[in-house]
């Protein structure tokens, strides 16, 4: 029997083991503003910093966070709009001894209370606007501006003495200790609650000096436009900072299609890291940012070769990187370059590298022959732990003879005789949607708690395809027949956009497998049962009748039923009700800028998600447009005449 256990200790191309990097990422900035202080290290179009100036201002606002209480082991919360101070913020927290709270201005303002309450966040670095959404009193708040901390001097100007590392400023803190905890991302969380997942600064460094790993060097430009919060950007923000490359921050939280590739282009960026979604998206529409860059790693859920394909037989000069891994093993545990020859099938997760090992386990955690399915145990450049919750800790972090600390990740896989392992699948109800890892349960428990239901059920009807749809059924509480856009609307209140669920049923009773338990499988077919299912009657869905349109609105629903592929004939539906998400509404955007010559702002989409709102939006845009440019109104006046 072969050992399908892969060697835990990282290898270069030759075969040697990789010179010992220093232990913290803070310390690998330091070093580069030392060796090449004016080089550029961040800017976001508006803000450029070059290496020197980043250090400088991060020491001073770890100054002042250690005059606001900020000591080793503090939690330190940052909700900023993207920007290049987000970096600043993080490097000030981890000098100051305290580890980070990523949080997406986008979520609810419940949702990032609970994280602060979790996390024991005594002070919230961000900016003015969001800090009030979050309603956080001024003693455990810190305002930040473009040109540094309130009060502080401006960005890239502060004092110009000299310390140990040549870079001046403050004067110079300790590096954290590399096992303490860096950062703590947010993942869904079975029992209703998010979990925090303690990463630690060792884990980081590992992850981004990963000699096998993903290799950044002066003169490389990394494209920043994650959200915060998913673990992707560890690698986005300190790859490149941490080798003397440069990070190039997308403005725009929700950047169009293409912004987004304006964006890789005016930056000049060479590297992205990618959802897995948005890959596909992309790259069904044949993005002109895969001719820009060089490099794109993807992750998040499985690749679809049909797109894989594509892009290298397009752009066969881009190398492509399949990564895997969960947040508790530090974003990427394995790596894959995808050759066409790999898209003839599933397209492998690749190989452990950056100091993890693999190990494909039976039930009783005995290594299975290649070739043979078993669930895929990490160790390694590991988490630290939940935050919190031990017993959840003690549970999927174990020690296993011959390999240590070991994190269980539920996660069906096979390895080949190389060493490369291939996906297959959950072990549990667990499920990932437009790369986002979601535990129906948090999603359930939610829906619970609203008075209008009994029960509910949460799963993903066509899973693995893109347009996935994380799908709830309800069964109301006794004499109450809820709306499905209520019960979303709702929940949009409670949870971040990529929990609430686009598809809604509602039943007179969940259907139950033989052994009583919900069936699942039942709910996640494509199609509504046709009989009631364990005594359960689906809803009948009632259509609107079409109502009239004007001109602009008919534009607008045009774009929406190419991107939804269902016709759109009323200017009051909403976009979400029909199951629309973001990725869905950034080809929307396109559409609509290509057929009127018009920029909708992709926030001011989601914030206004009618077929209504959005024409009303255009119209707006138009109308100012007239005076600067004349020929956009009559263009699209000209289109609004053709769709009568």
């Amino acid at each position: 029997m072969t050992s399908s256990v892969a060697s835990t200790a990282p290898r270069t191309a030759a075969g040697t083991a990789p010179a010992v990097a220093p232990a913290t990422v803070p310390a690998l900035v330091a070093r580069q503003a030392a060796a090449h202080p004016d080089a550029l290290a961040v800017t976001d179009g508006s803000t450029a910093l070059t290496y020197r100036e980043l250090v400088v201002n991060a020491r001073l606002l770890a100054a002042e966070l250690a005059d606001r209480g900020v000591t080793p082991g503090a939690a330190v919360g940052v909700l900023c709009a993207r920007a290049s101070r987000v970096v600043v913020a993080h490097l000030a927290v981890w000098w100051a001894g305290g580890h980070v709270v990523p949080l997406d201005p986008t979520y609810p303002a419940a949702r990032l209370t609970a994280m602060l309450e979790d996390a024991d966040v005594r002070l919230t670095l961000g900016d003015k606007a969001l800090l009030a959404e979050v309603e956080l009193p001024e003693e455990r708040s810190l305002v930040l501006t473009e040109t540094g901390p309130t009060g502080t001097g401006p960005t890239g100007t502060g004092p110009t003495g000299t310390g140990p590392t040549g870079t001046g400023g403050a004067a110079d803190p300790a590096d954290p200790d590399p096992a303490a905890a860096a950062i703590v991302y947010f993942t869904s969380g079975s029992t209703g609650r998010p979990k925090g997942v303690l990463v630690p600064h060792h884990a980081v460094t590992a992850l981004v000096t990963a000699p096998d790993g993903i290799t950044l060097r002066p003169g490389d430009r990394m494209l920043a436009r994650t959200s915060a919060g998913f673990d992707l950007t560890t690698l986005e923000l300190w790859g490149p900072l941490a080798n003397g490359a440069a990070l190039a921050v997308s403005p725009s939280d929700r950047p169009s299609a293409e912004e987004l590739a304006r964006d890789v282009e005016r930056f000049g960026a060479t590297h992205a890291v990618l959802a897995t979604a948005l890959f596909h998206q992309l790259a069904a529409r044949g993005s002109r940012i895969f001719g820009v860059l060089r490099q794109v790693v993807v992750g998040g859920e499985a690749l679809a070769a049909e797109h894989a394909a594509t892009v290298l037989r397009t752009f066969p000069w881009l190398d492509l990187v399949n990564g895997y891994g969960p947040t508790e093993a530090t974003t990427f545990a394995t790596l894959h370059r995808v050759r066409p020859a790999d898209c003839a099938g599933p397209v492998p997760i690749g190989l452990p590298f950056g100091g993890t090992g693999a190990a494909v386990l039976d039930e009783e955690r005995r290594p299975v022959p290649d070739g043979t399915r078993g669930e895929l145990w990490l160790t390694g450049r590991l988490a630290l732990g939940y935050l919190g919750r031990p017993e959840l800790t003690a549970e999927r972090f174990v020690e296993l003879p011959g390999l240590g600390r070991a994190y269980r990740t539920g996660d069906l896989v096979s390895r080949r005789p190389d060493g490369t392992l291939d996906f297959h699948g959950r072990l549990d109800d667990q499920v990932k949607v437009r790369g986002y890892r979601i535990e129906p349960g948090e999603v359930e428990h939610a829906l619970r708690g609203l008075p209008e239901v009994a029960e509910a059920a949460v799963v993903v009807r066509r899973a693995g395809r893109e347009d996935a749809a994380l799908t709830a059924a309800v069964v109301p509480a006794e004499g109450v027949r809820p709306a499905p856009e209520s019960l979303r609307r709702k929940l949009a209140e409670r949870l971040p956009a990529h929990l609430v669920p686009t598809a809604w049923t509602v039943l007179d009773a969940l259907p139950l497998t033989g052994s009583g338990k919900v069936d699942r499988r039942a709910l996640a077919a494509d199609d509504e049962p046709a009989e009631p299912a364990a005594g359960g009657t689906a809803a009948t869905a009632v259509r609107p009748e079409a109502a009239a349109l004007s001109p602009i609105e008919q534009v607008v629903a045009a774009a929406w039923s190419r991107a939804l592929e269902t016709e759109v004939t009323r200017p009051d539906v909403e976009f979400f009700a029909l199951g629309g998400h973001s990725l869905l509404a950034m080809w929307v955007v396109d559409d609509i800028r290509e057929d009127l010559g018009v920029e909708l702002p992709l926030g001011e989409f989601l914030s206004r998600p009618t077929v209504a709102g959005q024409a009303a939006l255009i119209e707006r845009a138009l109308l100012a447009a007239e005076s600067a440019d004349p020929d956009l109104v009559t263009a699209g006046a000209q289109l609004q005449e053709s769709a009568r």
